[in-house]
């Protein structure tokens, strides 16, 4: 057997560690090997190599040593090239998408995270074998082989999430396609009797709006992990891992929230998966690699998530609306927008997006949020003139997805322009350019509107929140009353108008009175004071509303953009 074998031990849940086992025939008395520092699809480096210890080489039953030459890079020279052992021990005590878990109850592991990247291996077979607790099953959307699973190569391998534990899969099939589901917990109060073939509406709708069948084919895995609190997804070819509070169900926009999450990751088997910016083919494990082509990864698939429901007839046109408006406010609300472009937001997503702090927030804009309503602009702007933004990216997977060859900016204008000269022409001010992408002008062009809803309380400038029995400020707004009162985030608020408080029911009260409000606060411990002065109500959101005095022919746009494709 040749290429890696890879055994992947779990059979000690309590103790939160994998064993891992990798062997090889080495072709040169020179090796190394690496692991991973980052996990594709999420665009920072995360180091997994932290969570290593007692790694050991040999070969032919003797100790070989070894030298690490980066923090996640060893180097080890041989004598002979007999076959070699590579063992080691990681810590699995992370319950995210992109990270390893384990405990009693079950196993998720992100093997980009557990799998080292062998020196001149990347491209041969590699097979895996899982050891498991007993009553403990294996779901991997790998080809079967034996007692394990067979991957064409290393890249194949990482891209298949594993998980085990005392549950079983069951089918469902989207466009005659049979696929996997499997869920890792139930709510209380059960999953909706429709829920499967909901599930299978939106695929369906994602097939539809791309015009071809899934690109998995027979081989997809759906895993959705219920928590109680959590959310977020990640994209594989053959899979998607998601997370999901069974709390956030109960609420009126959960279960459709859900929905919009499982069709954002099912939609990323075309955009990201297959159809892929150009620095990302082949992937660098070793380095992070920026791309300005984000925004078109995720916010093409988040503006489309949004439409997946209203496709398959799992929403209504007010919905729609509903939710592109949240994305519309928050990008017209976000300070970061006149700081960061859109380009820039994709460029820094390893530095920013996920790295945000109390100090960057206010500075950055996310490509999702900013992306999706960039598509919205696309999409608007090219019905105006016959055709869609579901056209050019079905023009895009045909020239490069469906090939597996990446993309380059240029490559994106060049496909806007084969549907809209004058709109290719704009597009690079839109996305480098702070401010500049039409919201407003588009909304317009379909008979509909931006309202703004101010708040009801005066505007103090900053969020607080009770951590520990203490009010902390979050976020300091820009230009707002408490940073001209001197406040930044971090400060306990103690007390207003001479009296103490005890939470954010008393602060509200408080905001009731006057309009300078006297603050005792505390700052790394020693006490001061400031006056904090109101202002008249802010801006709290915005609202997508129809016109009433809508012409003709902005109704006949807008129902062609309501049909989505």
């Amino acid at each position: 057997m040749g290429g890696v074998r890879i055994s992947i031990d779990l059979c000690e849940p309590a103790r939160q560690q994998l064993k891992v086992k990798l062997e090889w025939t080495p072709r040169g008395r020179h090796q190394t090997w690496l692991m991973p520092i980052w996990t594709p699809g999420s665009y920072t480096v995360r180091d997994h190599a932290q969570h290593l210890h007692s790694l050991q080489f040999q070969q032919s039953g003797r100790a070989v040593s070894t030298k690490r030459v980066a923090p996640s890079h060893w180097t080890a020279e041989l004598q002979t090239l007999d076959p070699v052992c590579l063992t080691y021990t990681l810590e699995a005590r992370q319950l995210t998408v992109r990270t390893n878990h384990l405990d009693p109850d079950f196993a998720s592991l992100c093997l980009p995270a557990v799998v080292m990247l062998i020196d001149g291996e990347r491209w041969n077979p590699h097979h895996l074998q899982l050891s498991l607790p007993s009553g403990w099953f294996g779901h991997v959307p790998l080809a079967k082989v034996d007692d394990g699973y067979v991957a064409n190569d290393f890249d194949q391998l990482v891209d298949a999430p594993v998980h085990a534990g005392p549950f079983h899969s069951r089918p469902f099939e989207v466009c005659g396609h049979p696929h996997e589901l499997l869920t890792i917990g139930e709510p209380p109060m059960g999953w909706p009797s429709t829920f499967q073939a909901d599930i299978e509406a939106v695929c369906e709708a994602a097939c539809t709006l791309m015009g071809t069948p899934p690109p998995a084919g027979d081989r997809y895995q759906l895993v959705i992990q219920l928590l109680d609190q959590g959310y977020g997804g990640l994209e594989h070819d053959h899979s998607s891992v998601l997370q999901f509070s069974w709390e956030a169900l109960t609420k009126k926009d959960g279960y459709r929230q859900l929905l919009q999450l499982i069709g954002h990751e099912y939609f990323h088997q075309w955009n990201v998966r297959r159809l892929r910016p150009g620095a990302y083919v082949p992937y660098r494990y070793d380095k992070a690699e920026i791309s300005d082509g984000l925004w078109f990864a995720e916010g093409i698939t988040s503006y489309f998530d949004l439409t997946l429901s209203l496709l398959a007839a799992k929403s209504d046109r007010q919905t729609f609306l509903d939710d592109l408006g949240k994305d519309i406010s928050h990008v017209l609300l976000n300070p970061g927008c006149k700081i960061q472009s859109l380009a820039d937001s994709s460029r820094e997503a390893w530095l920013r997006l996920y790295k945000q702090t109390p100090a960057n927030s206010l500075s950055q804009i996310s490509y999702y949020r900013l992306g999706t309503v960039l598509s919205f602009c696309l999409d608007v702007q090219l019905r105006q003139s016959g055709s869609a933004l579901a056209y050019v990216l079905r023009d895009l997977w045909q020239r490069f997805g469906r090939h597996g060859k990446g993309y380059e900016p240029t490559d994106l204008l060049k496909a806007v322009e084969a549907h809209n000269k004058s709109l290719a022409k704009v597009l690079p001010t839109w996305l480098e350019k702070t401010m500049a992408v039409p919201i407003h002008d588009c909304l317009n062009a379909l008979g509909l509107q931006a309202v703004a809803i101010h708040s009801k309380h005066a505007d103090v400038g900053m969020q607080l929140s009770k951590q520990k029995g203490r009010l902390l400020i979050n976020k300091v707004n820009p230009d707002g009353p408490a940073e001209q009162a001197g406040l930044v985030p971090g400060d306990e608020l103690i007390g207003a108008h001479d009296w103490r408080l005890r939470g954010l029911e008393h602060w509200q009260a408080l905001l009731q009175g006057p309009k300078q409000i006297p603050v005792l606060y505390a700052r790394r411990g020693r006490l001061s004071s400031t006056i904090l002065k109101k202002k008249d109500p802010i801006v709290e959101r915005w609202e997508i509303s129809w016109d009433s005095g809508a012409s003709s022919s902005q109704k006949e746009l807008r129902d062609r953009w309501f049909s989505i494709v």
